[in-house]
């Protein structure tokens, strides 16, 4: 009795008969008349005996007598495929030879269809179904070339219409348990995963995939029953291994998920989705440098995936390499113009870079593609929240939570541009349970740094400083650490190279120009306020914080101190700055760079710009660095997270600033104090538009309605009126500062 079609072949080949000898035999059946039926016989024996090379020359050799014998190439192209041979030649001289043998053009259907070549499979496919339209084989092999082909809702009804014939045909079930996957049917995925379980209880990839489906379904723990059995019924299945991790990164599980990522990657180095997904979960786990590798492994392997260079520019992005992760996001795009994840990294990378126009614009190609999009809806918030916008702001918010109320970020951006009252306890509430289902870490930082804020708004300052200060402890396993000493040494180096000769000398090289102006301080001492107060007049643009003098002295650094070319550099650093400030700005007379961290290099700025104004904004020391401590910061250092580091950031700045006080020309710099700007906002405000050498505009009065971007943490405080809410901030939290008293009892 012979082996039914989907049985193992008995010659032992391990193919399924249908692909094997059964094909033969049925040929034989129907050879011609001219043909010896027992040479047929004798070449179909060979074949089952495995003796397929033996087969193959005797045929061959049939052939050079009757090159037109259709059975003979039919023959010879199982032959050939049973020594892992290239049959498509005899193959497609087979269809040629019996056009109207349906077996021949299924057979060569298979073949392409093995090949990945999806058209000429189906059209191989579609031809043996004209003749045999009941060939259960060719039907499900035509559906799943569909299937590649990007016609899910087409091949349905080829599975259906195969199970009708044969309803016992597990492949069927499972591969129309596929086609409905990918249309996103997923409940009824499972019905036909079930049903093929039936029927073949025992197979592993039908329970990997019906894990997939309960995983898709929100229902991770059944997924993970799934993929456990898969395992347990095959443990080289590396697809299991990755759903496997999939369902426990879903269930916060994730060095767990670690685990099983790697596990697959172990039985296939060259899974790029395996690839992509360790390197989100270790994303998730703070790794981020660990995760770069994995990305451009993934790029490598398929350079086609659209996804691979998105999660590559997100990586990039949180590691601060903004125009890197630009990049990638425009390959992505290259790629995939429709994908709103690349569209969403776009806007942010370019909100970043100030391009507050092109990043609204890729919001909106985002959610033209997903109108439901919560990340882009919020993203479009925080660039209406850039502008002063904040009650459209928070509409926007709360339409992403209404969409998924799981969101994370919408929570915090609620929180961040509003005074939180006790009436924001369903926000409470929400945000408590957001936590107890042990978020990423990057959202479980961001939502305590909110709930800080929540509690400070309300003046519960234990609760507020129990959640900052977890936040700040997480922000930690980042893995970013913070050089006490290697600060120091760089303050040591940056007093010596301008000491007061150098700074007392016109540099060849030097700028005239009076284009720039610069606010330098700590963070969080008044310099985006103050900003905003300047570029509220006419003649002035605030262009944020300018990434540019780190750079310029290392360059200067590295030339050595009697380089003969140290002109030149300073006219470079000239050209190049006074370039970057032109490209952002419209004509303005001035231009403020308001990076608070340039207070390291006011020496350098004034060799370079001797006629440029330095504003100094000076903040009670405990203040400026518990406002510190409560904000995630972008692009801060890791002193930021620690009350020690604070401390001994805050006295190299002191150390820093002393020596510039004593050795630049007395009209180069003008010291601000913060109090005293609250306090009397039209006095000081005369004072620096004098300063920088611009006439009085009431304008700067009514700062807070002046339309410009601010993305810095102070962009809700700015377009307030001033007030003295934030000063003595820390006789609230007077019992919790630690090495910071020591700021003020020195």
């Amino acid at each position: 009795m012979k082996p039914g079609r989907n049985d193992p072949c008995p010659c032992g080949s391990g193919e399924k008969y249908k692909h094997c000898c059964g094909r033969v035999a049925a040929a034989a059946v129907s050879a011609p008349q001219m043909l010896d039926p027992r040479e047929i016989g004798a070449l179909v024996a060979m074949i089952e005996e495995g003796r397929s090379s033996e087969a193959g020359h005797k045929t061959r050799a049939l052939l050079r007598s009757d090159p037109n014998g259709g059975i003979l190439w039919k023959i010879l192209s199982v032959a050939l495929t049973r020594q892992g041979k290239d049959a498509l030649q005899a193959l497609r001289r087979t269809t040629e030879l019996l056009p109207h043998d349906a077996e021949a053009h299924s057979n060569l259907g298979a073949a392409l269809h093995d090949r990945r070549q999806w058209d000429e499979a189906l059209v191989s496919l579609r031809r043996a179904l004209e003749i045999q339209p009941d060939d259960v084989q060719a039907l499900i092999d035509a559906a799943n070339a569909m299937r590649a082909l990007g016609q899910a809702r087409e091949s349905v009804a080829l599975y259906q219409r195969t199970l009708h014939i044969n309803p016992n045909s597990a492949e069927a079930e499972n591969n129309l348990g596929n086609a409905f996957l990918e249309l996103g049917q997923c409940a009824d995925a499972v019905a036909c995963y079930r049903r093929a379980l039936e029927i073949s209880p025992d197979n592993a990839e039908i329970h990997c995939n019906m894990g997939n489906a309960f995983r898709q379904l929100g229902q991770p723990r059944e997924a993970l029953t799934c993929s456990r059995r898969s395992i347990a019924l095959d443990p080289r299945l590396s697809v299991a291994h990755n759903n496997l991790g999939l369902s426990l990164a879903a269930l916060g599980q994730r060095e767990q998920a670690v685990a099983s990522y790697r596990q697959a990657l172990l039985l296939n180095p060259r899974y790029v989705e395996a690839l992509n997904n360790l390197g989100n979960v270790l994303l998730d786990l703070g790794q981020r440098r660990e995760a770069v590798p994995l990305y451009r492994q993934a790029i490598e392997l398929d350079p086609g995936r659209a996804d691979s260079h998105v999660n590559l520019g997100n990586v990039l992005f949180e590691l601060r390499r903004i125009d890197e992760a630009a990049a990638s996001y425009r390959r992505a795009l290259a790629l995939r113009p429709e994908y709103p994840l690349a569209h969403l990294g776009l806007a942010a990378a370019l909100r970043m870079q100030r391009r507050a126009g092109e990043a609204e614009a890729s919001c909106q190609a985002a959610l033209a593609v997903d109108p439901n999009c919560v990340e882009a809806l919020t993203l479009l918030g925080e660039l209406r929240a850039d502008r002063g916008q904040f009650t459209q702001a928070q509409e926007l918010f709360s339409r992403a939570i209404a969409i998924d109320p799981t969101f994370p970020s919408a929570f915090c951006s609620i929180a961040a541009q509003a005074k939180m009252t006790h009436d924001d306890a369903a926000w409470l509430q929400a945000v408590e349970t957001l936590l107890a289902k042990a978020p990423p870490l990057r959202h479980e930082i961001s939502l305590r740094y909110a709930l800080g804020k929540y509690f400070d708004d309300l003046g519960q300052y234990d609760e507020a400083f129990s959640n900052y200060r977890r936040a700040n402890e997480l922000t930690k396993r980042f893995g970013s650490s913070y050089d006490r000493a290697k600060l120091t040494q760089r303050v040591d180096r940056i007093i010596s190279a301008f000491d007061a000769a150098f700074v007392s000398q016109c540099q060849d090289g030097a700028s005239a120009s009076e284009l720039p102006v610069f606010i330098i301080g700590m963070p969080r001492s008044g310099t985006s306020l103050t900003e905003q107060i300047l570029a509220s007049h006419p003649a002035v643009f605030g262009a944020g914080e300018v990434k540019f003098w780190d750079s310029a002295f290392d360059a200067l650094e590295a030339a050595g101190p009697n380089s003969g070319n140290r002109a030149s550099l300073i006219a470079g650093m000239a050209r190049d700055y006074l370039e970057r400030l032109t490209a952002l700005s419209a004509g303005e007379l001035r231009v403020i760079d308001k990076m608070p961290a340039n207070f390291l290099y006011a020496g350098l700025i004034h060799a370079v710009f001797p006629r440029a104004r330095i504003i100094h904004m000076q903040r009670n020391p405990l203040d400026t660095c518990l406002s510190i401590y409560f904000q995630s910061f972008f692009n801060i250092g890791p002193y930021a997270n620690d009350f020690g580091n604070l401390a001994h950031y805050h006295r190299e700045y002191i150390r820093t600033t002393n020596y510039w006080r004593a050795v630049l020309p007395a009209a180069t710099l003008l010291e601000i104090p913060y109090q005293g700007l609250i306090e009397d906002q039209e006095g000081w405000s005369r004072r620096m538009l004098e300063f920088i050498g611009l006439p009085w505009d009431p304008k700067c009065l009514e700062f807070h309605q002046t339309d410009r971007v601010v993305i810095t943490a102070s962009r809700w405080q700015v377009r307030q009126r001033i007030n003295a809410a934030s000063a003595g901030l820390w006789r609230n939290y007077e019992k919790f500062l630690g090495p910071l008293r020591r700021l003020v009892d020195s």
